[in-house]
């Protein structure tokens, strides 16, 4: 039997030797799927891989140029703020009004005698008849006496008299004072001007409420032989601790009165007129330009962009360490495969 076999196997050699050039071949052109050698050639994978962690360092870059930005933004938003605090701006507003709260007018006329005072309208006072004679006095006038607040020691004689106040009609208050003489080479009397001739005669003690209106208002002048024409106008200032302080502007004009009486006379005539310049009280106030709100507001904003470019460049370098990962891993699946 077993010649026989020897003899058969030497007959058929190259059967034997297809069947195992079969098996190598077959062997042979097994190829491994995408999923166990990868699935893309290494070159590719590796261009991949370096674009991908070029973009991820250059957004990173942008993230910290952003942050420096915004923190010297924050600097800056600070330093504005501390600096606007230590220099606020003073806003003029307007309001219009038809009626003024009649103002108090204090003349301190010395030797000088009230002769006449009325109220005209629309810029008109007729021709005087009687100068220097005593004439119709139609204002509403208080005297008073009390001491200097400068010196505490000196007693003053004011006349009080209400101004004019509606403002549409170009209410005016005509006045006319006479001197019989003087020892001075100048005569003048001065007078000063309060907000409210109202609040002076409510008040109870009306010669401490003239002293503090002369520590607090300025006083002028006018003089006799002219007829001196006052325009007042009002300003209000607010002050830090919300008070309110009233002041008066003025501006005068000066007419000469040509003296027509027969016969000629030493003593003294003095005119002089108040009217309301316009209809408009001038409110003055300091304001602090920087909100504390829009600076929070900002300053929220920063941050909040901050968190945000944190938290991208958090994920980013999460993607990063990912990827490279896998790129290991799939190396090291390849280099088994290979062994």
């Amino acid at each position: 039997q077993l010649s026989e076999d020897v003899e058969r196997v030497s007959e058929n050699p190259t059967d034997e030797a297809g069947g195992e050039m079969e098996v190598q071949e077959d062997a042979s052109s097994v190829i491994l799927p995408d999923s166990e050698l990868g699935t893309s050639p290494p070159s590719l994978r590796f261009s991949k891989t370096c674009l991908k962690n070029v973009f991820s360092v250059f957004l990173l870059f942008i993230y910290l140029l952003l942050m420096a930005v915004a923190v010297f933004l924050v600097y800056q938003t600070i330093s504005d703020f501390r600096e606007k605090l230590k220099h606020p701006v003073m806003s003029v507003s307007y309001k219009e009004v038809s009626l003024y709260d009649a103002p108090g007018i204090a003349f301190y006329p010395g030797k000088a005698r009230l002769l006449s005072c009325k109220h005209h309208y629309y810029d008109h006072i007729p021709p005087l008849i009687n100068p220097g004679q005593p004439g119709d006095i139609e204002c509403i006038t208080q005297r008073i006496n009390y001491t200097d607040p400068f010196t505490n020691q000196t007693m003053k004689y004011a006349l009080i008299v209400q101004g004019p106040r509606d403002v549409k009609k170009k209410e005016l208050v005509f006045l006319q004072f006479h001197l019989n003489g003087t020892d001075q080479d100048f005569s003048a009397i001065d007078y000063l001007l309060f907000s409210s001739f109202e609040e002076f005669m409510n008040s109870p003690e009306k010669a401490e409420f003239m002293k503090n209106c002369e520590s607090s208002y300025s006083s002028w002048k006018f003089s006799g032989g002219f007829r001196t024409w006052v325009k007042m106008s009002l300003v209000k200032t607010k002050e830090e601790d919300g008070s309110e302080t009233v002041e008066f502007k003025q501006e005068a004009s000066v007419v000469n009165y040509i003296d027509q009486r027969t016969e000629p006379r030493s003593d003294q005539l003095f005119f002089v007129v108040f009217e309301w310049k316009d209809p408009f009280i001038q409110t003055v106030q300091d304001i602090v330009t920087a909100n504390p709100w829009n600076m929070i507001a900002l300053l929220c904003g920063i941050f909040l962009a901050l968190f945000k470019a944190a938290d991208f460049a958090k994920l980013s370098v999460k993607w990063m360490i990912k990827i490279r990962k896998r790129h290991l891993k799939r190396s090291h699946q390849v280099m088994n495969h290979i062994s």
